[in-house]
């Protein structure tokens, strides 16, 4: 299955850390109100069954919105809830066999770090690449920064959407106008927020703006 770019502009990545005011189906539900254009849930602590229980409803929900969903790491709850991507990382089950066992019907993602991963990632069957992190995050703190010219070079190498990730916000989107990428790929941007849909509504438009500079 082939990514749309377009679904890249505003890619919203679910954190159980911010759940409390809204359940976590709400807080998904305002952010595809707000103009997302992809979701990935990712969930590092929840049992396979219960893991697979929250994705078939937001699987439902994105539907109604028509919007792709995404499941990061986990191909199996993946396929069993009818996503239509799933996500992996450099340690995660390699590319090349996500992609044997979801065939052709399911977008496969990799996070990437640099140009030989991007190509390598490509060559195993990758529709689509994260990049990052672009800026310091407090979601994940073991990960390098990289230069905006890597994201630039990746962007330049591959032919396949890439959407920028890490420490992405409100303040620092439009720095990244000019390097090729597809969209911005956020976390505590989004579901840290107060208003999660209006936030929404502001971030895709500097998504767009930086897309279009």
């Amino acid at each position: 299955m082939k990514c749309d770019k377009k679904t890249m502009l505003l890619y919203a990545v679910t954190d159980r850390a911010w759940v409390g005011r809204q359940s976590l189906y709400e807080q998904v539900e305002c952010a595809l109100k707000g103009g997302a254009t992809c979701v990935q849930v990712r969930e590092k602590k929840l049992g396979d069954e219960d893991f697979l229980e929250e994705a078939k409803q937001i699987a439902a929900l994105c539907k109604r919105y028509g919007v792709p969903l995404f499941i990061n790491d986990n191909v199996d709850v993946a396929i069993a809830c009818g996503a239509e991507g799933v996500h992996v990382g450099q340690e995660d089950m390699a590319a090349a066999k996500v992609r044997e066992k979801v065939g052709d019907n399911m977008m496969v993602g990799v996070s990437v770090h640099s140009v030989e991963e991007a190509k390598q990632a490509v060559r195993d069957g990758a529709d689509c690449l994260g990049v990052g992190a672009m800026f310091s995050t407090s979601t994940k703190t073991d990960v390098d920064v990289l230069p905006k010219e890597t994201l630039k070079a990746i962007c330049d190498a591959v032919d396949i959407p890439v959407v920028a990730i890490g420490g992405l916000n409100k303040s620092n989107i439009l720095e990244l106008s000019g390097t090729g990428v597809d969209g911005v790929a956020l976390v505590s941007a989004i579901f840290s927020a107060e208003d999660i849909e209006s936030e929404c509504r502001e971030l895709r438009a500097l998504s767009e703006k930086m897309v279009n500079a």
